[in-house]
């Protein structure tokens, strides 16, 4: 078990490193296939996954990702607009054969996977984004490495003990600091290596809050599976579940990492 979570971990960052170092049409080409892929897996729970409001779900967010591609963002709210407006004629049409939280579900999975995990890419768009967007993952998988590490080490105070009993409120703060203190790293090398110039405190302050936000993410999902008794959100990556299960964490960190680096860095 160890063995196969291990390998497809690198697997899983070999991919990643590729997909984010080359940017453009790669990088929003893969975030789109697993928008849509987490999008499923969400679905799944809510039995919409192969249901016609979630087929509705998938068009609306390869619109999204068509208006990201055009740079035409403010088309979002009418985009969002019309999919609320498709999704309450197949309701009404089709009644009753859908419940109400049904189309809840369908329309938060737009926003919740697809719009949120489109703020990497849009990171890795700004100027500057070639070193701001790798915040998101040391936030993120940073923050919940440090955060296991302390927590086996000291942990004794249980943060959340309904959604996850492991996690402690030790292991939380370590994850912060240890995020804190990867982003300060982080910066003096790209300053050094990189020619970069960035701020180094702007990028301790942005890792610090992006390492809260991250620990919430992680627990918003696991909140999602115990309410409807569900042990990962799918298989894809072995040793470690769904997508969901393993991008929890960056669901909540890129778009904060976004509008952080937009404050800091004008």
């Amino acid at each position: 078990m160890f063995k196969t979570r291990f390998l497809s971990g690198i697997l899983l960052v070999i991919v990643t490193v590729l997909a984010v170092a080359q940017g453009g049409y790669l990088l929003w080409g893969i975030l789109l296939a697993v928008s849509l892929i987490g999008m499923s897996e969400l679905y799944r729970i809510f039995a919409v996954r192969k249901k016609p409001i979630g087929l509705a779900g998938y068009l609306a967010a390869l619109a999204y990702y068509i208006l990201l591609l055009q740079e035409k963002l403010d088309g979002v709210v009418f985009l969002s607009i019309i999919f609320l407006m498709v999704l309450m004629c197949i309701y009404v049409f089709t009644f009753p054969k859908f419940r109400s939280e049904q189309l809840q579900a369908a329309f938060f999975g737009l926003f919740y996977v697809g719009l949120m995990l489109s703020y990497i890419y849009r990171v890795r768009m700004l100027d500057g984004g070639v070193f701001t967007v790798w915040l998101i993952f040391l936030c993120s998988w940073g923050c919940d490495t440090c955060a296991y590490c302390v927590g086996m080490l000291i942990g004794k105070h249980k943060m959340a003990p309904k959604l996850s009993p492991k996690k402690s409120v030790e292991g939380g703060i370590g994850g912060i600091i240890g995020a804190m203190i990867l982003g300060t790293i982080y910066a003096v090398c790209v300053n050094h290596w990189g020619n970069a110039g960035v701020q180094v405190p702007s990028y301790t302050i942005i890792c610090g809050v992006g390492a809260i936000i991250s620990q919430v993410g992680d627990l918003s999902a696991s909140a999602i599976k115990r309410n409807h008794n569900v042990k990962d959100y799918g298989k894809l990556i072995p040793g470690h579940g769904g997508i969901l299960d393993r991008f929890d964490s960056v669901i909540f960190t890129a778009p904060i990492i976004y509008y952080m680096a937009i404050y800091f860095m004008k």
